[in-house]
Order: C-alpha cells, then structure tokens, then sequence
C-alpha cells in the first residue's frame, strides 16, 4: 500500500499535514469553532456553485422552459449540501483530502485514470469561469473578449495569492464577492414579481424532450460541482488543522458542528443565486430569443430597467473572477492528491487559461461553450461521487465520524440519480 497521504504537505503553505496532526482543542481552542467564527471554508466552495456555467444554463433553462426544471435546480442543491458536507467530513476525519485517499488505497491505474478526469474536470470549470468574465467585461465595457478573458486570468491569481498569507483573510474576501454575486442574481429575479405557484408547479419532476435533458445534466453538473468535492477537505485541514488520535475526539466533533452550520448555510445561499436565475430568465426572458448571456442581459435590460441588468452582468463578472481562483486551487489539490506532484500556482493558472482564449480568439460562441462546458461537469461527478460514498462508510478511516446507514443511502441514491441522467444524454 502507498504511504499514508497525512504525511503531503498542505497545499499552498510550507505547513505538512504531519506537522498539524495531535493538535489539542487546548492548542487551537474550542471558542473558534463557534458557528459564527468557523464559517469560511463552505462559502469558498460555494463560490463554484455560481460560477458563470450556473448563470448560463439556468438562464437558458429558465428563458426556454419556463418554471419546468426547477425541480432541477432543487434538486441538485439539496445533494450539493449533502456532497460538500460529505467532502468536509472526510477531511475532519482522516486529515486528508479525496485525491490522497484515493492514491493511497487504489491501484496505480485506477489512480492516473481518476486524476485524468479530474484534471479534464478542472479545465472544463477553468474554462466556463474565463469565458464568463470575458462575456461581463465585453457586456459592461466593450472590452474584446479575449482581452476580458486574460484579464479574469490575472485578477483571479492576485486573488489566489491572498490565501499564502492567510487562509481566513482569503475565504473571507471569497465570501464577500460570493454575496456580491447572489445579490445581484437575486436582485434580477426579485425586479419583476415571481409567481410562487408557478415556482412551486415547478419542482415537479418532468423533462420536456432530449434538449431539456442536456439542460437539465448541464445545471446538475454547474450545480454539484466536483473539482470543489476534492477541495473541502483541504479547506478544512488548511483552516482547522488535522486532530489525530483519541485525544482529537472531541475536536473533531467539534469542527463537525461548525462544519454542519457552515455548508448548510453556504449551500442553502447558493441554491437560492440558483433558483433565482431560473427564475428572472422564465420571468423576463419567455419568448425572448436568448440564444447566449449577452442576448440575456439585453433581455432583462428591455423588460427590468438597465439598473437590474448591470447588476447582473457585474454580478457575472464577480462570479468568474472568485470562482476562478477556487478552480485553480482545486486543480492544485488534485495534482498534489493524485500525483504528489505540484506546480507554481501562477503558472497553472496560465495553462489552464490557454483553452479559454482559443475560443475566444477564434470567435466560437462563448455561451455554448459554457453550456456544454457544464454537461462535461455532470459527467464527472460520479468519479467523486462513488469514491467519497465508499471512504466515508467505513469506520476504519472515518471512526467516530463514520457515514450512518441513511446518510450513506441518501448519497449513495443521488449519485446514482446523476448518473442514470448522464447516461440518459450519452445514449
């Protein structure tokens, strides 16, 4: 069997697992695991739940279907508290992340065959997250759109950077442009009067033919995102540290309760950015030909005053530039998990943008990329999904934090509901 992952260093900081691992609540101190003072690492995962894949494709499920696929987005949030609470869980209980467990007890093969569609996954957000902040530059200032790609490249770095000289002065920056971008889209969806009964008519399961299931896989995949599945638990060991042993119960426990508080409250925000998107497009834009972002922000701009579509389209521009810098540092871990292989942050940030101004360059419709950057998402949801359902059932890694059977049964039924849509649309 490989090493055991505690002994990786932690991402981005010269601080290993190792050197972390027997910490006391007497050392660390319980009074920081209050509800209020632990919240952080949640709202930076949170951050890719509404990244500018989410705004494409519950606009467009939204402005085509009306209030059909709520459901959807419902449905989708609630397993995104469940996963992310799931991914944190791990991290408290073993002190390592999904990608070290994964190398330390599968074979080789399997190991290079999950970090390759994790790293295709990380790309695929890489590239929804450019091209969202490309499309707000061009929409706010006229700027080209590979211009306005390049510069969500740079700014999201200096961001990054934040998190070497402290891991709560980062998440707290993340979670204020998070709250930035959920009021903007809430904002749109409030400006011109919802129908409840219609929302609610709406979280009745339906699909309305082939191209609403390739929306609907598209929102599952923008929703329960994977690369953030694989961050969590480097979130948590970055900010809490790793408590080992029998002298770590009561630590653990806990940082579980802030824990709870943390993705519940961050997860429910995000689920409501969501629903609210879906909602201003079936509002607004029915009958609209909103054929991308643009052609949706000259929608609400006609039919909410342009007060509300700047808000949206900065609101956008946000959301690109936080959630790219979490996506560069979720493709960080998963190298380091997979391989124990680390590249300079700067210069990841650099090779993942290459894709994202291609597009741009050679003039392929952003949005569409953006959608089907999303559907590329769903499809690897169940490899972080079924590795996570399997180490957090067992009581040998997990120990007093082990899965109860509802728990495991309740993940266990929602990756299996993401997979038979993935396979619905492959097929």
């Amino acid at each position: 069997m490989a090493e055991s992952p505690r002994e990786d260093r932690s991402l981005l900081t010269e601080r290993s697992a190792g050197e972390l691992s027997g910490v006391t609540p007497d050392e660390r101190g319980l009074r920081s695991l209050l509800p209020v003072r632990a919240l952080g690492p949640a709202f930076v995962a949170a951050v890719a739940y509404v990244d500018p894949g989410n705004v494409a494709t519950n606009m467009l499920a939204g402005s085509t279907y009306g209030y059909q696929l709520v459901w959807v987005v419902v449905a989708a949030s609630c397993l995104a508290v469940l996963v992310q609470y799931l991914a944190a869980k791990l991290g408290i209980a073993t002190g390592s992340t999904l990608p070290e467990l994964c190398r330390a007890r599968f074979p080789r093969a399997v190991t290079l065959v999950l970090w390759l569609q994790a790293e295709c996954v990380a790309a695929a957000t890489d590239l929804a997250e450019v091209l969202g902040g490309a499309i707000a530059l061009h929409i706010l200032f006229g700027l080209p759109l590979a211009v306005g790609g390049l510069l969500v490249g740079i700014v999201a770095i200096a961001i990054l950077q934040l998190q070497s000289i402290g891991q709560v002065r980062y998440e707290r920056v993340t979670a204020a442009l998070f709250l930035v971008v959920v009021g903007g889209f809430v904002a749109a969806a409030l400006a011109d009067g919802t129908s409840v009964g219609a929302v609610l008519a709406g979280t009745v399961p339906r699909l309305n033919g082939s191209g609403s299931a390739v929306i609907a896989a598209g929102i599952v995949g923008a929703t329960v995102m994977p690369h953030v599945v694989y961050l969590h638990a480097e979130l948590m060991r970055s900010r809490f540290g790793v408590a080992t042993g029998p002298a770590g119960t009561a630590r653990r426990r806990a940082v579980l309760r802030a824990c709870r508080a943390d993705v519940l409250l961050a997860m429910s925000i995000a689920g409501v950015a969501n629903l609210s998107l879906l909602v201003a497009a079936a509002d607004s834009l029915t009958g609209w030909q909103v054929a991308d972002i643009e052609s949706a922000t000259a929608g609400l701009h006609a039919t909410i005053g342009p007060v509300i579509a700047t808000l949206f389209a900065v609101a956008l521009l946000v959301s690109s530039i936080a959630s790219s810098s979490v996506g560069t540092y979720a493709g960080a871990v998963i190298m380091q998990g997979f391989l124990r292989r680390r590249i300079p942050i700067t210069l990841r940030r650099l090779a993942t943008l290459l894709p994202a101004l291609v597009i741009l360059v050679l003039g392929i419709e952003p949005t569409h990329a953006l959608v089907l950057s999303q559907v590329v998402l769903s499809c690897g949801i169940p490899f972080a999904l079924v590795p996570l359902i399997m180490f957090t059932r067992r009581p040998d890694l997990m120990r007093e934090l082990v899965n109860t059977r509802s728990t495991t049964v309740a993940a266990a039924l929602g990756a299996a509901a993401v997979c038979g849509l993935t396979l619905s649309i492959l097929f």
